[in-house]
């Protein structure tokens, strides 16, 4: 019972970046269009983009995290997978970014198992 607190600060702070960057998904979906390796690219950033802000709310709420977290480790998955790796090996940034989204799924799949 004492942990309760403790883990939703942890959720909603952890929920920022995710609202953070899903705005900015939406703010600068034509140029990070490009970014996508699944056509059409604009598409898929207004997506996730969408997605991460909601898995963002329901982070900070509480209602379907468990979801959230579990859709959101799945996504991150297809990041590293998808974009991270095969980046990686022409941009020694994308090493730093891949490891940051390693973090980030761990988390995912940490606060899912925390949620409701």
């Amino acid at each position: 019972m004492k942990n309760i607190i403790p883990n939703r600060v942890a959720m909603i702070v952890f929920a920022i970046p995710f609202l953070y960057i899903g705005i900015n998904h939406l703010l600068y979906f034509s140029s990070m269009g490009s970014m996508s390796p699944i056509p059409p690219g604009k598409f898929w950033i207004i997506l996730t983009g969408i997605a991460q802000i909601l898995a963002g709310i329901s982070f900070i709420i509480n209602v379907k995290s468990k979801l959230a977290g579990y859709l959101l480790a799945l996504y991150l998955l297809l990041v590293v997978l998808l974009v991270r790796l095969p980046m990686g090996f022409h941009d020694p940034n994308q090493n730093l970014m891949l490891v940051k989204d390693l973090g980030l799924l761990a988390g995912s799949i940490l606060l899912a198992n925390q949620g409701k």
